[in-house]
């Protein structure tokens, strides 16, 4: 089974079409990643695989189990999680608030005014454990804001794992990161995505080779091509895209 189905799914803002009947699948398990020029329509095919956008057409499913036009948090509980573009975490609470909100739900424990949240031990153990994975646990007392980027980052990817879910979109996880912080970032990725399944979308070759499974090509709002890294990469499509001239 699929973990993620996309069939004919468009977007249309208006008169313009920017997701142009894209048919997708990403495998149970695996590490796909979806690379494509500026402008392909990347992040908002993962707008509306993530409920934040709803399709003009096509269908979305997970798991086998039909999506389309549900609302985030609906998506959510059904076992997809994701991260932004634009770092989004809780600046003023601690590192270790920031892990926990998300470790909550995830846990069983919703809208509850009688718990001490501070008494919850298999909560505390949880987060303990994520931040020790994203290397951030010496800085669970500090507020999430005065984190480095890297740092900060890394906080999301947390946060996106402490959800409980099994289907993870990272969107540009190493944007503007340095080498040795984008090496770091993707052992990280690694090691948090076993056993389950990861969408990323990343501008980094080196990244997307050094990471993915398989590799899907956005052009244009179309998908030119889905397949495994070296055959993506001896794809004469994918060549010209890259150079500009795919029409």
């Amino acid at each position: 089974m699929s973990a993620i189905e996309l069939s004919g799914v468009t977007k249309n803002f208006g008169p313009t079409e920017i997701i142009r009947g894209v048919d997708l699948s990403v495998r149970d398990g695996e590490r796909h990643a979806m690379i494509g020029p500026n402008g392909a329509g990347k992040s908002t095919l993962f707008n509306l695989i993530s409920g934040r956008l709803t399709p003009t057409a096509g269908a979305i499913r997970l798991k086998g189990e039909e999506i389309t036009g549900l609302r985030p948090y609906e998506i959510n509980r059904r076992g997809l999680s994701r991260s932004f573009q634009v770092t989004n975490i809780f600046p003023r609470l601690s590192v270790w608030e920031n892990v926990r909100c998300a470790v909550l739900w995830s846990m069983g424990y919703k809208y509850s005014f009688w718990h001490n949240v501070d008494s919850l031990a298999d909560v505390a153990e949880r987060t303990e454990s994520i931040l020790r994975q994203i290397n951030l646990l010496e800085r669970r007392h500090f507020s999430a804001g005065v984190l480095t980027y890297a740092e900060q980052r890394a906080l999301e990817i947390g946060i996106t794992v402490g959800g409980g879910a099994e289907i993870i979109l990272l969107d540009e996880p190493t944007a503007g990161m340095s080498v040795a912080e984008a090496e770091h970032a993707v052992a990280l990725i690694r090691k948090l995505s076993e056993g389950r399944t990861l969408l990323i979308i990343e501008h980094d070759m080196s990244v997307v080779f050094n990471l993915a499974d398989r590799i899907s090509v956005l052009v244009y709002g179309k998908v030119i091509a889905s397949d495994e890294p070296a055959k993506i990469k001896a794809n004469q499509a994918v060549q010209e895209a890259y150079l500009g001239v795919a029409a």
